[in-house]
Parts: C-alpha cells; structure tokens; sequence
C-alpha cells in the first residue's frame, strides 16, 4: 500500500454496490478501516456487501437527491478517508446541443454535485482533526490534454472535468497536504463493470489499485507527499 494501514479509520465509498466502489470498499476494509458503503440501491448494497470480510456496514443514499446528502450521512460521524467513486454515464448521443437541461442536470448531480455535498460534509472533519483523504474516482473523458476534449458524452465529460478542478481547487485550499487532508483524483482507466462492458482492457482489480492506495498513503504535516494531482496507474498524469 506504500503507507499507512486504516486500523481505527472511518473510510466512506460511493457506489459501493458494484463495480469499482464494491472492490474499493473491499480493500479499504481489508485494510483495517470501517467501511460505510454507499449506493442508491438499498437491495443491491445489501447484497453487496453482505460476503465482504472486515467491518462493511451499508448506507442506502440517493446521491442524485444532492439536497438530501448531508442529512442522510449525517450518523455516520468522524470520517477520516472518503472515496467518491459514485457516476453515472450520459447516453452516446448526448452532445452539447442535443441533450434536455434534465439530462444535464441528472449527470451532474452524481457526478460532480454529490461529491461536493460528501466533500463538505466530512472534510471539516478531517482539517479538525488534522488527517484525512480525499479520493475522487474521475476519468480520463475529463482530462483537458486527453480524449476528454474529443467532444460527444458532454454531461459526463464536462462533470468529471469539473471534479477534476475541484480536486485541484480543494487541494490548494488546504495548503497541499500542510493541513493533513490529501486531496486526489484517479482515472482507473476502461474497466469491465456495468458502465464499461464486458469487453473493457481492464479488470476492476486495476482500476481500484490507484483509489486505494491514495487512500492509504502515509506522511506527515511538515512534510506531505505530492497531492492535488491527477493519477493513473499510481502514475501522475496531465489535467
């Protein structure tokens, strides 16, 4: 893991019923911490996490009800690692001047709304207590020097770019590790879940390797490692 395990740690996935948030959530406990597992789907969440070994419990949310957000977290108490791996993908036909406002709007909501109402909810927590971890699960469909200006999937290109930004705005904020919350972005790259086919070139297990470890990487106020960076395959890479 190159850092610290999360022995005593909250840690807080989004989608966390399959895919990439399921395989988070499950190294995350594996690595000590207390998973609180979130998703939309109660039954599936359920389900999801009842074979998991460690200290998983679930948290059915809504992420696409962003006003709700705060209120349906709010028992979860001190949080310490927080993984927005939650998203949605728009249709492929959904150019700029092709899309409804509610098709735009329904996008941003979990894709870049609800990380924010997460990121607020929890990180005044971790600046108080001096540590924490921020993990926003984007894509390279958001990267400004990549595919992502290659036009076509607008709502989703433009939120994940926006999440993009506010990873880097956020990481600023907090001094760049000096107030001890990393703040980060990872592009886990085309992977075979529900959203990237059967036939995607990368397993799960590759795209939550770079979550993960953000997650559990160690370093101190004096002296923090790099973060408010974009990374792929533990690799930086351009915005």
């Amino acid at each position: 893991m190159d850092g610290t395990d999360l022995g005593g740690r909250t840690a807080v996935v989004t989608g966390a019923s399959r895919g990439l948030g399921r395989e988070i959530a499950t190294r995350l406990a594996s690595s000590g911490a207390r998973v609180v597992a979130v998703a939309r789907d109660a039954a599936g969440l359920s389900d999801a996490v009842s074979g998991l070994d460690g200290d998983v419990s679930a948290l059915p949310v809504d992420l696409a009800d962003v006003d709700g957000i705060a209120d349906a977290v709010a028992g979860v108490g001190d949080v310490d690692v927080l993984v927005n791996a939650a998203a949605v993908m728009s249709a492929r036909r959904s150019k700029t001047l092709e899309i409804s406002l509610d098709s735009w709007r329904s996008v941003r909501a979990i894709d870049l709304d609800a990380p924010f109402a997460l990121i607020s909810a929890f990180v005044p927590g971790m600046v108080e207590r001096r540590w924490g971890r921020v993990v926003n699960v984007t894509a390279c469909l958001g990267r400004m020097s990549g595919p992502g200006t290659a036009g076509g999937l607008a709502p989703y290109r433009v939120a994940k770019a926006g999440l993009n930004a506010m990873t880097r705005n956020l990481a600023h904020e907090l001094g760049m590790g000096r107030r001890g919350v990393l703040v980060d972005a990872t592009c886990p790259g085309h992977c075979r879940t529900d959203m990237g086919g059967p036939d995607a070139p990368r397993s799960v297990e590759e795209g939550a390797d770079t979550a993960v470890w953000l997650a559990c990487r160690g370093g101190s106020l004096s002296d923090p490692p790099p973060t408010g960076r974009l990374w792929e395959d533990r690799v930086e890479v351009p915005w």
